[in-house]
């Protein structure tokens, strides 16, 4: 019977080509889509599950008076330790500011790396958090000072083929310069973790490791992740409770001398990657937003593929009356004619699940190209068989309704080539084809909007010049000491206008910060007010507005008391900015009371992404600290042409040490490359659900036409013209794609702003975002179903009504 059902299956498939190809293609597109988007979400909800005892995993957080905080104190992770029994193990990451990339070099063969994403944690670390090492011991791999687990990609580059275990790496950042052994190489690809490392390097070391040991103050330095493993059996809920209480035996004193509040509470490791965006991320995390979104579209899309099998296996029934009228005449049951029509549905479908597969492998490394993944149809065989399922599910879904439709046909009015409940059909036909323009229409609606507000993002003033800038990061103490040398070169270049020097620039999450007090105020009204080390010339390079006053000299560079603020800054410490020069804001340190005196005003300018409000930003000078920074400001000329000038002075000024740049502009995008990912992925899969929607309202305007070319033919005897024509068939798709519009526009303004929530800049939803995206799905069916329609009304009318 199988057999039988499969050859009619095939046989029916060759007769109706179009039809069938429209099927096959549609659902195979569908499919795909819905494949790569399965994918890419199990890639993102897999993020710190694979941890040892997960659950009992926790980062310890700061909630301050302006905003929650990712970095806790370095001295957190030993309180915690040692006054609660309930912890079985604590930890700490560091990703020490200003160290970017890190410089190695393998002394031994002679190499030397940029290589980002090296932390500072302790030796407990593989305690809590689990890798598979391919080298090393992992229980002991950071128990030894200036010890270093690298990636396997990292060992590769620096030693080739041989076991790195117990070889030099000389790690150079801006505060020195130290030889590390290699205790482990880990595989990085295998397992994802919200913590994206290159390298561990041991807490205990010779560059930075007496500056932490220093850290005592609870009220300082919170730029220390601090993670705890709880016990078994301990809940986390009472847990968090007992943290204010430890919070004010061990930090109340320190708070209160520098008139802060604080506290802390607990996030769970497995949901950090995507329900957190707090300050000081240790890297980018995703968004249980974009999950959403892509889950929808995904759904979306499968749907409309469905729908379009079951319009035109509906819409095909009077082709097929004949055949089931003589079926149950002979003695075919309702539930055999059901198994037929389902098994010419699965058949379809396992076409076309095997082009699918096609098209996921062809389209596989342009996807991970715009998602930044390695995402592999056979990394996770579960997957594999999900997506079979999947397919079979699909195939049940689509094919159901047409089987159970076409097998209720009565005998008598089947055998006169009619159906049953025709009025029924066109009506469902009619309601599935308003929710493949619903869906299309949300689509195209949401992308428009998420073009706007990264054409906003692109265009908006920021409040400093940000194109033709030239970033060269200082990564070793000597290059910084070479500051002075480098500068007075690179402005002998022509078409360099000015060039400086700093800590920071705009784009970068800051996290050096001091609390002042204005004039007439105490230390319990201070203002957080993030610091940007500079030195001369930084304003004038970065095209800073300047309001009031003026900016630091060089002779203001080393002093310990003077600062340029924004309006934010000026505002908030309770001054008017005309009237802030000349005055002072203070702080404690130490318990004295010390002092700023403000030498300028710059317009508010936005220091991080658009996500972020404005908030108070002083300028100081570098005192006797190094830059991190260097910028050259170009005017007119090629830049290619610049930075290569400006490699040969680097050459010149810092020998041996390999030269790095990157433009601020490009720099400050990447705050919105999870936004740009999630548009471009947005925007090429609306293009696949409007081009599924479009085939299958072409192979549906198709049959139509057929069945009415007799109508057709009539009218332009009696002297109809071809507009006419076309503008009466248009006129009933017109009504359901406007049902459609009406339906999808409220729900893309829920969809769009709530998705704009997560910026504090944002574009307005108005009413021509609705205009432009309603015109376009109204043309895009026009064009679809005019081309059918146009076509029947010009054919010879005389061979449209031969009879048969």
């Amino acid at each position: 019977m199988l057999k039988n059902y499969l050859k009619i299956a095939w046989r029916n498939l060759l007769k109706n080509k179009l039809f069938s190809f429209v099927n096959i293609f549609g659902l195979s597109i569908g499919l795909s889509t819905c494949f790569l988007l399965v994918l890419y979400i199990n890639d993102e909800l897999s993020y710190d599950k694979h941890h040892e005892g997960t659950d009992r995993l926790y980062r310890v957080a700061l909630d301050t008076e302006d905003e929650k905080w990712a970095g806790t104190p370095g001295v957190m992770a030993r309180g915690l330790k040692n006054d609660f029994p309930e912890i079985e193990e604590v930890t700490r990451v560091l990703n020490f500011p200003n160290t970017g990339n890190l410089l190695l070099k393998s002394e031994e063969r002679n190499v030397q790396i940029y290589e980002p994403k090296g932390y500072y944690v302790d030796s407990t670390f593989f305690d809590i958090f689990t890798y598979e090492f391919k080298h090393g011991n992992i229980a002991n791999a950071l128990n030894s000072p200036n010890t270093v687990v690298i990636s396997e990609e990292i060992a590769n580059k620096l030693f080739g083929n041989k076991n790195p275990i117990d070889q030099v790496i000389n790690v150079e950042i801006p505060y020195g310069k130290i030889d590390y052994t290699v205790k482990g190489v880990f595989h990085k690809t295998i397992n994802k973790s919200h913590v994206d490392p290159n390298l561990f390097l041991s807490m205990q070391n010779g560059d930075i490791g007496q500056w932490v040991k220093g850290q005592t103050n609870w009220a300082t330095n919170s730029i220390f992740h601090t993670y705890i493993k709880l016990k078994n059996g301990t809940d986390p809920m009472a847990f968090e409770e007992k943290l204010p209480a430890f919070l004010e035996k061990n930090a109340g004193d320190d708070f209160r001398e520098m008139g802060l509040k604080k506290s802390l509470f607990l996030q769970p490791v497995k949901d950090i990657y995507l329900k957190s965006s707090i300050g000081h991320e240790i890297s980018n995390n995703g968004s249980m937003l974009y999950i959403y979104i892509f889950s929808s579209i995904a759904i979306f899309i499968l749907i409309i593929a469905c729908v379009n099998f079951m319009n035109l296996s509906t819409a095909k029934s009077e082709t097929r009356a004949n055949e089931i009228g003589v079926r149950k005449v002979v003695g075919a049951t309702k539930s055999s004619l059901i198994n037929q029509f389902l098994a010419e549905s699965i058949f379809m479908c396992l076409l076309s699940l095997l082009l699918a597969l096609l098209i996921v492998m062809v389209c596989l490394p342009t996807f991970n190209a715009i998602t930044q993944k390695s995402l592999s149809l056979t990394a996770n065989p579960e997957i594999l068989l999900w997506i079979i399922g999947l397919a079979v599910m699909t195939a049940l879904l689509s094919g159901s309704y047409p089987a159970l439709y076409l097998s209720s046909f009565k005998p008598v009015t089947a055998l006169k080539g009619k159906g049953s409940g025709k009025n029924a059909a066109t009506t469902v036909r009619k309601g599935l084809v308003v929710f493949q323009f619903c869906v299309s229409a949300c689509l195209i609606l949401v992308s428009i909007l998420f073009w706007q507000q990264m054409s906003f993002i692109d265009n908006r003033d920021l409040g400093f010049k940000k194109e033709r800038q030239i970033v060269l990061p200082f990564r070793n103490a000597s290059t910084a000491r070479n500051y002075a040398g480098l500068k007075n070169e690179v402005l002998r270049i022509p078409s360099v206008v000015s060039a400086s020097a700093g800590s920071t620039y705009p784009g970068f999450e800051l996290v050096q910060s001091r609390m002042f007090f204005g004039e007439g105020k105490t230390k319990n009204e201070q203002v957080d007010v993030r610091l940007g080390q500079i030195s001369d010339d930084y304003v004038e390079t970065l095209g800073y507005d300047l309001l009031y006053g003026r900016t630091l000299s060089k002779g203001d560079i080393d002093r310990s008391d003077a600062i340029v603020l924004n309006e934010t800054a000026v505002r908030r410490l309770g001054y008017v900015a005309s009237d802030a020069v000349g005055k002072n804001i203070y702080y404690v340190d130490s318990g004295q009371r010390k002092s700023y005196e403000i030498l300028g005003v710059v317009r508010d300018f936005n220091h991080q992404s658009l996500h972020k409000t404005i908030t108070p930003y002083g300028l100081v000078g570098l005192e006797e600290a190094q830059p991190a920074y260097f910028i050259a400001n170009v005017g007119r000329g090629n830049l290619d042409e610049v930075v290569s000038k400006i490699q040969n002075v680097w050459g010149k000024v810092n020998k041996g040490t390999p030269f790095e740049y990157s433009f601020l502009d490009d720099d400050f995008q990447k705050n919105y490359e999870k936004e740009k990912r999630t548009s471009m992925v947005t925007i090429s899969f609306t293009l696949i659900a409007i081009f599924i929607a479009c085939i299958g309202l072409y192979g549906l305007a198709s049959y139509t036409t057929e069945q009415r070319k007799k109508e057709v033919g009539i009218r332009r005897v009696l002297g109809a013209s071809v507009l006419g024509i076309t503008i009466l068939h248009l006129k009933n798709f017109l009504k359901l794609v406007l049902i459609a519009l009406l339906i999808a526009s409220p729900l893309s303004y829920y969809l769009g702003n709530n998705w704009l929530q997560d910026f504090t800049y944002r574009i307005d939803i108005g009413w021509q975002l609705f205009l432009i995206g309603g015109l376009f799905v109204i043309c895009i069916a026009f064009i679809t179903v005019g081309s059918q329609v146009v076509k029947a009304s010009m054919a010879n009318p005389i061979k449209n009504l031969k009879t048969e």
